[in-house]
């Protein structure tokens, strides 16, 4: 049960390292090494970006080649992805996972492409009529933006700048204005309504000043329910300064990238639950200084906030492990009947948690504007009695022959 902490197992250390800056780290202009190497990579194809990676061969089949040679990744997180959903690919590139995912959520579903990187976006937006004729429909559209700032779609914000140049300090506070104005009533992506946020082996571009605010962008978005399945380069130790100053080790998913833990760590810390490791390489993809790198596939839910109302309502965790807690400091004892709100409940029901847990429902409903309120963190068990509240006592005892047929029981 991977997603739940064993008890008494090892702890984050917490996501400090991920997100925050080191110091001399600033030194390196991240989105200035980024841009330029990936638009020489969008032109002509480069080895040495990320590792290989095995793509589902009917998928690849209609793709244009000069997308497929131009793509950099480390992970395929469209093999989690479902029919009828809406996806957001952040860091879209060429266009390969947009262009994969468009047949895996069909006709009923929808793509979008965030990236920053114009020559990437031409690249992309070259083969959509192409693939709308191949595929029969046209479910997948490109957005130029800053991933980090998924509220500020660039291509209006720079049709403002053509019209009205910057000239002046006060040219630019108008244009600053307008962006804030952009971002608060034509959101590029709105407040929840993706399905799943992916992304492959492009967060670790960004620069760790702004790594806060990436992860909750990817919380904002998301519908209540919603995942983010991303692949990314991680480490075994921390980075060094020194090579987080080296911009081609940043640009190539070296320099930027989280230890294994905090990267789980920093989910968490976004508001994310059920953070699941999917997919981990096991050898290293590279090796700098005695550092290995390698790819990590992760997954992880939005909405467990709310209120905890008690509708007397119980799960047993199935094992393997004697005790567990997830997320939230729930701790759940092996064929224990544990006491749990409506909030976690529903979650427990549901993926990636109902393998691992039975559900038991009481016999009388509760109404929610009836619930009391609920203490998550007491631990208690429920009885079965509780349960059962308002069921008849009755007696029922099978016969012989209902039990094991005609040759008894035993």
């Amino acid at each position: 049960m991977t997603q739940l902490e064993i008890v008494n197992g090892a702890t984050s250390e917490g996501a400090a390292g991920c997100c925050e800056q080191s110091e001399g780290q600033g030194e390196l202009n991240v989105d200035q090494a980024v841009r330029d190497r990936y638009a020489d990579a969008a032109q002509e194809k480069e080895q040495a970006l990320c590792c290989p990676v095995d793509y589902d061969a009917k998928y690849l089949s209609i793709i244009p080649q000069e997308i497929i040679e131009r793509d950099y990744g480390c992970g395929d997180p469209s093999k989690y992805v479902h029919a009828g959903e809406t996806v957001l690919d952040l860091g879209s590139g060429g266009g390969k996972i947009c262009y994969i995912t468009s047949q895996v959520v069909g006709e009923a579903g929808r793509v979008i492409g965030v990236d920053c990187n114009d020559v990437m976006l031409d690249l992309a937006r070259k083969y959509q009529p192409e693939m709308s004729q191949k595929l029969g429909y046209s479910n997948v559209e490109f957005h130029k933006g800053k991933i980090q700032d998924l509220r500020l779609d660039l291509d209006a914000f720079e049709s403002y700048l053509t019209e009205h140049p910057v000239k002046t300090s006060a040219d630019w506070m108008q244009a600053q204005e307008v962006a804030d104005q952009l971002r608060k009533e034509k959101p590029l992506i709105p407040d929840n309504t993706v399905d799943v946020v992916v992304s492959n082996c492009v967060l670790n571009l960004v620069g760790k000043q702004d790594r806060r605010q990436l992860f909750s962008e990817i919380f904002r978005v998301l519908k209540r329910g919603g995942r983010a399945v991303i692949s990314d380069i991680t480490c075994d130790e921390d980075v060094p300064v020194q090579l987080q100053n080296d911009p081609t080790l940043w640009s190539g998913c070296i320099s930027g990238a989280c230890r294994e833990d905090e990267f789980l760590a920093v989910f968490e810390e976004a508001g994310f639950y059920g953070c699941t490791i999917l997919a981990r390489q096991s050898e290293p993809w590279t090796v700098v200084e005695g550092i290995e790198f390698r790819s990590l596939t992760i997954e992880a839910f939005k909405g467990k906030d709310g209120p905890c109302l008690d509708r007397k309502q119980a799960v047993v965790y199935n094992g393997p492990w004697k005790a567990v807690i997830d997320d939230d400091g729930h701790k759940l004892m092996r064929g224990k009947r544990m006491a749990v709100c409506d909030k976690t409940f529903q979650i427990y029901s549901s993926q990636p948690y109902q393998n691992d847990i039975t559900p038991i429902s009481p016999h009388e409903n509760i109404p929610l504007e009836q619930a009391q309120q609920f203490n998550c963190h007491a631990g208690s068990l429920r009885s079965a009695h509780e349960t059962k509240q308002g069921k008849a006592k009755e007696s029922i005892v099978p016969s012989t022959e209902d039990c094991c047929g005609t040759d008894g029981c035993c």
